[in-house]
């Protein structure tokens, strides 16, 4: 287990329900996050039009999560326990989970409402779009990142309930 996810599930404890368990877990940011913050080396132009093309997106999958009834923070841990779906602050990760903390409790769902997480590759990483009561919204994530175990603890959580 990456250190990362292990400090993820330790620093959920306080937000958990008694007897309830982090199965699985990543940081995440909405989706548009990477391309505001990286479009700053190609030029003041296309830092502008990359930067306001990724606020649009970040902005677009902040709004689906909420009408979905979920929270996003940015950075985030999206957990999964074997009864609810969370979002949780962290402060920012500076690698290998070195220097991230889970701050708050920001949004949590029961599985029973999340109708699938699923992960594709990106470039340098992957997008995770989540799906809550039929609305979808994509959140992206390192390169190195389980998503693909968040996923599975999921399917395994909703078989369970």
């Amino acid at each position: 287990m990456a250190r990362s996810e292990t400090k993820m599930k330790e620093g959920a404890a306080p937000f958990l329900e008694p007897g309830e368990e982090v199965l699985a877990a990543i940081v995440a940011r909405p989706r548009g996050w990477t391309q505001t913050g990286a479009s700053a080396g190609g030029g003041a132009a296309a830092g502008l039009i990359g930067g306001a093309i990724g606020g649009k997106k970040q902005k677009q999958n902040i709004d689906a999560a909420q009408q979905s009834g979920f929270e996003l923070a940015s950075p985030m841990a999206l957990a999964v326990t074997p009864r609810r779906l969370l979002s949780l602050k962290v402060t920012a990760p500076i690698g290998l989970g070195i220097g991230m903390k889970v701050q708050e409790l920001v949004s949590a769902v029961p599985v029973s409402e999340v109708d699938s997480i699923e992960v594709k590759r990106l470039a340098v990483g992957k997008t995770v779009t989540v799906t809550i009561r039929g609305v979808p919204f994509v959140l992206e994530v390192g390169a190195g990142a389980d998503a693909k175990g968040v996923a599975e603890a999921l399917e395994r959580a909703k078989a369970a309930a």
